[in-house]
């Protein structure tokens, strides 16, 4: 079971705070550090010192890190253009040695779209987009040194580009789609991506959506061990239940409805809660980090958690 640590900068973080976050995860031995992309606050947070670009602070990270893997869950596919951000996730990738990977969605909160001026059209229409961008960004990035690629389609149009600059990997860093739709995301999923991820669900829907994708490959011819299957949940430990209340009143949740719904409790708890996905064939977790000042809580999670998961 890989371990990886996922975080929401937008709710208030610097790149400092990443930073310390990102270094402590490659030093405890965790696999990969993944952050948000957003560019506002949700719920009671007043964001400070506000927002900050996922891959501005994904090439620092790339540079300051040697060995975890980096990437976003999810970059929304109304932020940007998609030749641009084939541009800029293959020149972080050449940053990394290596090491990216791209969650790529179809965007969803609206009020980050009027508070910065980006486009919000219906979800109809994101999915199409989102769908035209997986295509030209990795076709960008699979097409030969030398040749050139076009693309004509109802909201991108390309004509004649380079694809370059190449990313590290070949064809391209991992692609990682999620969510709990029930037609086009399994199926966008099994055409491109490496990785199909289900956030903050329920062990019953996680199972269900699981389920489509791998019926999915099997419709398309594709191998079902070649789609690696990964769960996200807000993860609140404690060696105690004193220590549980007080990191659960950090991030300003109820320890009951963490247990619930999270990977929360004493450490044998949280490994029996990831047991849960596991059995379903999960063997990624996405562990949420909300309380970016306490390195404790990954230094729990390192010594009495990961050494069960092995």
């Amino acid at each position: 079971m890989e371990l990886r640590i996922f975080t929401e900068p937008q709710q208030g973080a610097s790149y400092d705070d990443l930073l310390r976050i990102a270094q402590a995860t490659e030093e405890l031995g965790f696999d990969a550090f993944f952050r948000s992309d957003h560019y506002l606050a949700m719920g009671d947070s007043d964001g400070l010192p506000g927002p900050s670009d996922a891959w501005v602070s994904l090439a620092g990270l790339a540079r300051e890190t040697s060995r975890i893997r980096l990437g976003t869950l999810v970059s929304p596919a109304t932020f940007r253009e998609p030749g641009p951000l084939a541009i800029t996730v293959a020149q972080v990738d050449q940053m990394s040695g290596g090491r990216i990977e791209l969650g790529l969605g179809a965007g969803w909160y609206e009020a980050e779209h009027s508070a910065y001026g980006l486009g919000f059209p219906d979800v109809g229409e994101r999915f199409d987009r989102f769908e035209e961008q997986l295509e030209i960004v990795t076709g960008l990035w699979a097409t030969p040194i030398g040749e050139t690629f076009s693309h004509s389609g109802a909201h991108y149009s390309l004509t004649d580009s380079p694809g370059l600059p190449k990313p590290a990997q070949h064809p391209g860093p991992p692609i990682i789609i999620g969510g709990g739709g029930k037609r086009r995301t399994p199926a966008l999923a099994v055409q491109y991506a490496t990785e199909f991820n289900v956030a903050f669900r329920s062990v019953e829907d996680t199972r269900a959506a699981f389920d489509r994708v791998l019926a999915g490959c099997d419709e398309a011819g594709r191998d079902r061990s070649s789609m690696v299957l990964s769960v996200g949940q807000v993860l609140c430990a404690g060696r105690d239940e004193s220590d549980l209340d007080r990191r659960a009143e950090s991030i300003g949740r109820e320890v009951d409805e963490l247990r619930e719904s999270g990977f929360a409790g004493t450490p044998a708890e949280v490994v029996d809660r990831i047991g849960a996905f596991t059995d379903m064939g999960a063997t990624r977790v996405y562990l949420q980090v909300l309380d970016l000042t306490d390195i404790d809580h990954l230094q729990l999670v390192a010594d009495e958690v990961a050494p069960q998961l092995t």
